[in-house]
């Protein structure tokens, strides 16, 4: 029985709590004004009502990869992590990081106050979002579509060779581009 459920923290957003079971990637639903203390709410595909309110730094992160029109950020993704690490009030209590942004291209370092006085860097990778698979082509298809046109059903021959195909859609596809003689 996976208890990840029973661990997720009653609460009205995203908290460090809820990546205890390790990353968790979002879609990025819209873009929200939220409190004084809390001025943006992401709202994330597919979680109603539990909106990520990124610290700070992460909205510094943000803002510098994705711009400050928060507007454009929907329909992006991003992976946010539990860091252990985070300081609130010079206690150590553990906070909600991003890892992984899609739309940059390349890895990204920002530079960020630690403390007072106090620069880091937080690093970001790109998101690479799995495109959907394509469907296998039929070549055998396009080559009766092709009727008589000798170099599409050559060229066809050729996609068809690269692409590992079975040696009767071959033998099909040559067939149809041979021309043959008129009998009487």
């Amino acid at each position: 029985m996976d208890i990840t459920k029973a661990l997720a923290p009653k609460s009205d957003q995203k908290n460090a709590d809820d990546f205890l079971g390790g990353p968790q990637t979002f879609a990025v639903e819209s873009v929200t004004e939220g409190t004084e203390e809390q001025p943006v709410n992401i709202n994330l595909a597919g979680h109603p009502g539990k909106p990520y309110k990124p610290s700070k730094s992460m909205l510094r992160v943000l803002a510098k990869l994705w711009g400050t029109s928060g507007a454009d950020w929907a329909g992006r993704s991003l992976t946010l992590y539990t860091d252990p690490t985070v300081k609130f009030g010079g206690v150590t209590l553990g906070g909600i990081k991003i890892s992984h942004m899609s739309h940059i291209a390349k890895r990204e370092q920002v530079s960020l106050t630690v403390t007072r006085g106090k620069k880091g860097t937080h690093t970001v990778e790109p998101l690479i979002e799995k495109q959907p698979a394509q469907p296998a082509r039929n070549f055998l298809q396009e080559a009766n579509a092709a009727g008589d046109d000798i170099a599409l059903l050559r060229t066809l021959y050729t996609a068809a060779q690269q692409a590992g195909e079975p040696a009767d859609t071959l033998a099909a596809i040559k067939a149809l581009a041979t021309p043959t003689a008129p009998t009487e």
